[in-house]
């Protein structure tokens, strides 16, 4: 095996897999180790997003080699969707960001990457954390960021331990290329907590867009759970159908109490769509058509919408 001898696990993100003879088979998302109550956390695979947005398990033991900007594989792909087990845990899902303690009692500090070595016996042991000391609250002080420094895994505690406290900046720094649906995706299969803390990092612009990617179901519970101002924010930089599909599958009282959060003017949009029957053309409808003249061919009235990026419904109604 040609793979390198130690790997840096959120520099992977991103990056292009490939089978044998060249050929792309898709893009690592994430990687999966089992943590351990005793020993190393071993690593065991790569979330792949191969065409169709799926996310599949590639074992380690099928990764022949591990260069810079690429990783090869036998080939071998199992297309099933992935799913994780309990006892796995998602290296840039539910590690990166967690706090850790020092086991010299020297402090606290946040994971910002980890490494993945090779053993002799073909394991992928995760050996390695690249840390960021917290600093103590001192008043106003110059220094911001505490240092940054490289440890053994067994320098530190609390990697298995709780998600509490746990941000989200290096989880969407890994991230930040990827298009809405596909950052939705990754929201839709992180657990509820961290969910809500990827979702709340996010500007309203960007959880806006994703908002419209997700499944009503995380909708409602990202939704739920944030600030109400912060909702109402969020709510206005939505579609107006979007929106008023969202606030329909929210209890009454709560719908009411954002929408006058929002400003009237982006409320009053809302409401008008939440006048009309969810399963009637109104209810379908968006506020924001687009309109091309009658000389308009069929191939540019095609081309505009989805430049525009137009919600499914309106598809079939440009006049």
């Amino acid at each position: 095996m040609s793979a390198a001898t130690r790997v840096f696990m959120a520099r992977l993100a991103g990056t292009q897999v490939f089978d044998p003879i060249g050929d792309e088979v898709g893009r690592v998302r994430d990687a999966v180790v089992l943590v351990r109550a005793k020993g190393a956390p071993r690593a065991v695979g790569l979330v792949v997003e191969v065409p169709g947005r799926r996310r599949v398990f590639l074992p380690l033991t099928r990764v022949t080699a591990i260069d810079a900007g690429q990783v090869i594989s036998t080939g071998l792909l199992n297309m099933r969707r992935f799913e994780q087990r309990a006892m796995e845990s998602l290296v840039l899902g539910e590690l990166l960001d967690r706090t850790v303690r020092f086991t010299d009692g020297s402090g606290e500090a946040t994971v910002e990457d980890l490494s993945i070595t090779r053993q002799r016996t073909g394991d992928w042991l995760v050996d390695q954390l690249f840390v960021r000391r917290k600093q103590p609250a001192r008043g106003l002080s110059l220094r911001r960021r505490g240092e940054t420094l490289v440890v053994p895994v067994g320098a530190v505690t609390g990697l298995a331990g709780s998600t509490e406290e746990q941000g989200a900046t290096k989880l969407l720094e890994a991230y930040e290329d990827l298009r809405p649906a596909d950052l939705a995706d990754v929201l839709h299969e992180l657990g509820d907590t961290r969910r809500l803390e990827v979702a709340s990092a996010l500007d309203d612009e960007r959880l806006a867009d994703v908002l419209e990617e997700l499944p009503e179901d995380d909708q409602v519970a990202i939704v739920s759970r944030l600030d109400s101002d912060r909702a109402a924010d969020v709510l206005e930089a939505m579609q107006p159908d979007d929106a008023a599909d969202l606030l329909n599958e929210l209890p009454d009282e709560q719908a009411a109490r954002l929408l006058e959060l929002m400003e009237p003017e982006e409320a009053k949009d809302v409401r008008r769509l939440l006048s009309y029957d969810e399963d009637t053309a109104g209810g379908l409808m968006t506020t924001e058509p687009v309109i091309l003249g009658p000389e308009t061919s069929i191939a540019t009235a095609l081309a505009q919408i989805r430049k525009q990026d137009l919600p499914p419904a309106l598809a079939s109604m440009v006049f």
